[in-house]
């Protein structure tokens, strides 16, 4: 969070109250960070409401403060093309689900952003606030390539500074999979077998990240269900997932499943990428 020197607020035109610029605004505060607000609407009539609201954060101490509005072809083709145009390192917008006919016929706008966008994205979904709750970090121990590990190093940094910002407590989620009889090495046939090696694993992890037993929930199971369900038991404010893959969020930790573990959630969930995902989007979104 300390390195996002540029942060994109989309604006909601239906929604007067935004709980994206509550986000925003918290995290501009400690980092500094310009804001740039966005408004995408075809009409292009909101100039007046932006300009209040710049007014208003410039009274409020908040000095490097840009906004405009845009449209192209759709909401997340729009988000990218001014998040690249201005350099932003990080994209703040408030979710609301799709309803469920829509979502059966087409892909949510939200979950197109998140595997397409070069850059992190903070889906603010509640409007509790942050400060002295729980964020948990959602990551993948078994896995240790070396993107995997880079992208870890990330989730628990973003995870320890959100913490800091909220004056609240760090908590790790790791799934590891069910017993698999096809599995061709034998450690993976048996429940105990797999756990033992997760947990050798957690050992390691723990120790280079300084992440207490009391602050570490390692179970069986699809992560999809598992991060909704720690999130829920531990009353967390903030969800912090990763994605390696090129494609976006598809294939990675929560899987095909991505706008389900989306919609599960009740607190916001922050997306980061790996380096190269980043790079590869990026590459994307200039053609």
């Amino acid at each position: 969070m300390q390195a996002v020197r540029s942060i994109l607020v989309v604006l909601d035109p239906e929604h007067a109250h935004s709980r994206a610029l509550t986000r925003a605004k918290l995290i501009a505060g400690v980092t500094g960070a310009r804001l740039h607000l966005l408004m995408c609407d075809k009409r292009h009539d909101h100039s007046a409401l932006l300009s209040l609201l710049s007014s208003q954060l410039h009274d409020d101490g908040y000095d490097n403060v840009t906004h405009e509005e845009a449209w192209r072809d759709n909401l997340h083709d729009t988000i990218i093309y001014v998040q690249q145009a201005e350099g932003c390192e990080l994209v703040i917008k408030e979710h609301r689900p799709d309803n469920p006919l829509k979502k059966a016929l087409l892909t949510p706008s939200d979950w197109k952003l998140l595997r397409q966008c070069p850059c992190a994205v903070l889906m603010v979904k509640s409007e509790r606030p942050w400060t002295g709750g729980k964020i948990l970090a959602a990551v993948d121990v078994g896995n240790q390539d070396e993107d995997h590990r880079r992208l870890h190093a990330s989730i628990i940094d973003h995870g320890f500074e959100i913490a800091k910002l909220a004056k609240g407590e760090l908590h790790v989620i790791s799934a590891h999979p069910s017993p698999m009889l096809s599995a061709s090495d034998p450690a993976y046939q048996l429940s105990e077998t797999i756990e033992k090696r997760y947990r050798e694993a957690c050992k390691a992890f723990q120790a280079e990240y300084d992440i207490s037993e009391d602050r570490l929930h390692v179970a069986e199971g699809p992560a999809d269900v598992l991060i909704p369900h720690t999130e829920q038991k531990l009353d967390a404010v903030v969800t912090v997932i990763g994605t390696v893959c090129r494609t976006g969020i598809t294939g990675a930790l929560i899987g095909n499943t991505s706008e389900v573990v989306l919609d599960a959630l009740e607190g916001d969930v922050l997306v980061l990428k790996s380096e190269e995902a980043i790079a590869h989007q990026a590459e994307l979104a200039r053609d």
